[in-house]
């Protein structure tokens, strides 16, 4: 199918998480193009197709790394003279998770599993680092200094510490409860995108390194 003088602007993701296994050009990219029948068209365009497990209960998420040049070319069987801007990644991976039900009480043990690590992990490390630099000799030899009369272990300075150290993680944090103090991410929020977006990095150069992407001939 001819067009003449029309440019076709495609971006796609870095990572995309598709729910079916036979995966269409709409599912993974953003496209526009002045023709809008071709973007109609291309929508529609099937582009590769994951294995599907003999036991849909076991099947397993499945990943594929594409190069934007086989996307290209796949567009150019349908449309030869169609000129393609990439305006997304270069190299991309699309992420099959088959849509499986989940008993209701799994989330709930894994929040309240990963909750119970986190807190008695942080309380550790706080105590750990409260230890080993002495936080507690020095409050007791200030307050000894100030007052004149020695601290018996529970004084001003360790609730105001206490306090102030819960108040400081609060707003370090940016949360409380499920309710942002802020619009801004959270720490945790821009320490896992760069985690995601390192994952995601590393699986694609194995990919291209072990020859397992599709690419162009």
């Amino acid at each position: 199918m001819g067009v003449k003088n029309e440019t076709l602007y495609i971006k796609i993701d870095q990572n995309t998480i598709v729910m079916d296994r036979h995966v269409k050009l709409s599912d993974i990219a953003k496209m526009e193009c002045a023709d809008a029948a071709v973007v109609r068209r291309l929508k529609q365009k099937k582009i590769y197709t994951f294995s599907d497990a003999v036991n849909p209960k076991r099947q397993k998420n499945q990943m594929k790394v594409f190069s934007i040049l086989k996307i290209i070319e796949l567009i150019h069987e349908d449309y030869p003279n169609l000129e393609v801007t990439n305006e997304g990644e270069s190299d991309f991976i699309i992420e099959y998770t088959p849509d499986r039900e989940k008993p209701k009480c799994f989330n709930a043990i894994k929040t309240t599993v990963l909750w119970v690590i986190i807190f008695f992990g942080a309380a550790f490390t706080i105590m750990a680092f409260n230890n080993d630099v002495g936080v507690g000799n020095v409050f007791s030899r200030f307050y000894e200094q100030v007052t004149g009369t020695p601290s018996n272990g529970v004084t001003e300075l360790e609730i105001c510490y206490s306090i102030g150290l819960a108040v400081g993680i609060i707003i370090f944090f940016n949360h409380v409860g499920r309710k942002k103090i802020t619009p801004d991410p959270t720490p945790i929020q821009v320490e896992m995108r760069k985690y995601e977006k390192d994952i995601d990095t590393t699986f694609i150069e194995n990919a291209e390194r072990k020859g397992h992407s599709i690419d162009v001939n």
